[in-house]
């Protein structure tokens, strides 16, 4: 008889497959304490989920029955209105860039959009739609630019109001304009461009117009380049308050009346 083959050892180190699998749990338990670590736990809401789960499946016994409050509606709505707006300032600002290419204008301001506290701000350069001391727009790009903004406003929410603000320099319209002082031109050239809003389609409720004269500079009146950045007209879009924060803050104002 042949001899027994003895069995060979068993390896004491553990499979290859095993360490792997081992390695890659670390890995996720790490991932999942970080994200925990990350998370903000809103203890108000977490009682809220508790009594709705408490009071829809009658499963967990105490808890706070969630409610739908006011407080919590009026909260969220400020974030739909952000990103709404950011969506609009997304197309201003590709209608900018379409309008000063078309008009390559490469001196002097150019049409610019900025985000504002409550919106965004449309700043367009007096040389690119007036003459000096006119307040009649006789560039066809710059309509073309006021036709596509238009349209913009158009589908922003009905809250969304448009205010043109118009702004000089300190010199003066001159001898050969027909207006007596930057008052009067700023406010002409503002409402020129409501006009031509109103012309190209925008509710006559969403938008004024209003002349600063050369009392609001942003650059310094001394050179000619800040004097040119000094005239310019704004479209200021921004939301306006409900009526219901309107009685709100009527009432606090008679409370405090009263006092």
């Amino acid at each position: 008889m042949g001899k027994k083959q003895k069995c060979p050892e068993c390896e004491r180190c553990l499979p290859g497959w095993l360490a792997a699998f081992g390695d890659l749990m670390s890995l996720l338990l790490c991932f999942f304490v970080l994200l925990l670590s990350m998370s903000s736990m809103d203890a108000k809401k977490i009682s809220e989920a508790i009594g709705s789960l408490s009071g829809a499946m009658s499963v967990l016994e105490g808890g706070t029955k969630t409610e739908i409050s006011k407080q919590r509606i009026q909260e969220s709505t400020p974030i739909e209105a952000k990103d709404e707006t950011s969506e609009a300032v997304n197309r201003v600002a590709q209608a900018v860039i379409d309008a000063n290419e078309m008009m390559e204008k490469g001196h002097g301001p150019a049409i610019s959009v900025e985000e504002a506290q409550e919106g965004f701000v449309i700043e367009l350069p007096a040389s690119l739609l007036f003459k000096s001391g006119s307040a009649t727009i006789e560039n066809e790009d710059a309509i073309l630019f006021l036709k596509r903004v238009a349209l913009i406003v158009e589908e922003l929410p009905n809250t969304m109001q448009v205010s043109v603000q118009g702004h000089t320099d300190n010199q003066g319209p001159g001898k050969s304009s027909v207006f007596k002082d930057n008052w009067e031109l700023s406010s002409a050239r503002a409402i020129s461009v409501l006009q031509e809003l109103l012309l190209d389609g925008v509710d006559p409720k969403r938008i004024s117009a209003a002349g600063f004269a050369e009392y609001k500079p942003l650059a310094t009146n001394v050179t000619k380049a800040g004097r040119e950045k000094n005239r310019r007209v704004e479209l200021h879009f921004y939301g306006s308050k409900s009526d219901q924060e309107k009685k709100i803050k009527s009432s606090i104002l008679d409370k405090a009346k009263s006092k």
